[in-house]
């Protein structure tokens, strides 16, 4: 069974700003230690390639604060 890596695009980002775009969120079925949090795709890419785990993006779901009960 290949492992898999999940990963969302970070919420506080700005177009054309020279920083990491995606947080890496969990590792399942792989044996990895990661020490960076913010990553760029690039570098997911190389990561799974790797370890030869798959790449899953989570969908963002709503905002706490725009929620009605």
């Amino acid at each position: 069974m290949a492992g898999k890596i999940f990963y969302r695009e970070r919420s506080k980002m700005t177009d054309g700003a020279k920083q990491p775009r995606y947080i890496l969120v969990a590792v399942s079925g792989v044996d990895l230690k990661v020490y960076g949090q913010h990553l760029r795709m690039c570098e997911l890419k190389q990561i799974a390639d790797g370890v030869g785990a798959e790449l899953v993006a989570l969908a963002r779901g709503e905002h706490h604060g725009t929620k009605q009960h």
